[in-house]
């Protein structure tokens, strides 16, 4: 699973052998078929994205077009083990209704996300007054699809205030592993797995 993105490995290396589950977000379906070649997973996805589609199509995999803030109120309840959503819940108009679809639909949701309080972007608002262009935050703010600027520790408060139970967590630096201590200052990308 090296091949994968670093956040898309730790979900991978996490899912239960043979699980269900349901990518929202999918891309071109690198994680889909990580987990269906190597975990033996029944993997679903929906991507917003027609060319990702086609590409996931193209690897074999069931993907359909389709919305996050809009197609998920049509999959039935508990029809998935995991419903993943990594590097997109910054991008949807409602966050809130999302997480809960995802928790509806899955036994389980991962969610992962680019971190905003990590120093690197703090560093670029208060030395150069700009919103931030880095490895993971890669294009200009007027071109950016993230609408809702989320922090470890706002994720961390909105799961509690939710009442959503925090089974594991992962932090990146760069590429690598960094512990939970100051992760909402150290991380630039971090990984949940949920549990209502």
């Amino acid at each position: 699973m090296s091949e994968l993105r670093p956040d898309l490995a730790i979900i991978a290396a996490n899912v239960a052998p043979g699980s269900r589950v349901l990518d929202v977000g999918c891309g071109d379906g690198a994680l889909m078929a990580a987990l269906r070649d190597q975990r033996q997973c029944d993997a679903r996805g929906l991507e917003i994205d027609a060319h990702n589609v086609a590409s996931a199509v193209g690897r074999g995999l069931s993907v359909i077009q389709g919305d996050a803030d809009t197609d998920l109120a049509d999959y039935p309840d508990a029809s998935f083990d995991y419903a993943i959503l990594s590097q997109t819940l910054q991008t949807t108009m409602r966050p809130h209704v999302v997480l809960d679809h995802l928790l509806r639909i899955g036994e389980r949701a991962v969610v992962s996300f680019p971190n905003f309080a990590h120093w690197r972007v703090r560093l670029s608002l208060l030395w150069g007054g700009r919103m931030p262009v880095t490895r993971l935050l890669p294009v200009p703010w007027y071109a950016t699809p993230n609408i809702h600027h989320v922090t470890i520790d706002d994720f961390r408060a909105f799961v509690r205030k939710r009442g959503i139970t925090v089974e594991r967590a992962w932090f990146l630096s760069g590429d690598q592993l960094t512990s939970s201590a100051a992760a909402n200052f150290r991380a630039e990308h971090a990984v949940f797995l949920l549990k209502r």
